[in-house]
């Protein structure tokens, strides 16, 4: 029997000067948000995450977050910011070696040679640096994985490419709360779509999302 409860719950997630976010989400379903830069996206993004400080519930599979260790809440629930950081020379020191073979597939999913796991991270491009964050958010098995514009940097043929990987990566039960600029990414790939206003979350049919202005 299907267990009607949501497996992501947002009750009243809020910041100081900002309203109060309600947000559910099952197993499997991606959803998208969309809305002007500085509107409150990025934001309730990290305020999932427990990155930043705020008020309210967030439960998962039925646990609220506060029974645990930040730490241990965000290697379940992994944020990747739109300009993520990276903290070593090589791509290769931000994988852990169990992870290799599995990222060997991956790589080619989205367009990367093998070779890119020794090269300098300060000699990728934008777009390079962008998929191998999400390779690494990917590798530490998530339940619940945060996308800031993820493809914002890459072409749309890549842009489709990276979608088809989160695409199967969601058929096998991820939860994802994507922040996007693009409308058409909206209707490929979110099961439901919010627009963002100044910190309010309103819920908007994927075939009528615009672009934000």
């Amino acid at each position: 029997m299907t267990d009607p409860r949501p497996f992501l719950e947002i009750r009243q997630l809020r910041t100081r000067g900002r309203p109060p976010v309600d947000l559910q989400a099952q197993r499997g379903e991606c959803v998208c948000i969309l809305g002007k830069s500085g509107s409150g996206k990025s934001v309730l993004l990290r305020l999932v995450a427990d990155l930043d400080p705020g008020d309210g519930t967030v439960l998962l599979d039925g646990v609220d977050r506060n029974s645990g260790s930040g730490p241990a809440w965000r290697r379940r629930v992994v944020y990747q910011a739109a300009e993520p950081a990276w903290w070593g020379a090589t791509v290769a020191e931000h994988f852990p070696d169990d992870t290799r073979a599995l990222l060997a597939g991956w790589l080619v999913d989205v367009g990367l040679p093998g070779d890119v796991l020794q090269a300098d991270i300060t000699r990728l491009s934008t777009g390079e640096r962008q998929r191998l964050a999400l390779l690494r958010s990917l590798a530490r098995k998530p339940a619940v994985l945060l996308l800031d514009e993820p493809t914002a940097s890459l072409d749309p043929a890549t842009t489709l490419a990276v979608e088809a990987l989160l695409a199967r990566e969601l058929a096998a039960g991820l939860v994802i709360l994507m922040v996007t600029h693009s409308a058409e990414q909206a209707r490929r790939i979110g099961q439901r779509c919010f627009e963002m206003a100044e910190g309010h979350l309103q819920p908007m049919h994927p075939a009528n999302a615009l672009h934000p202005a």
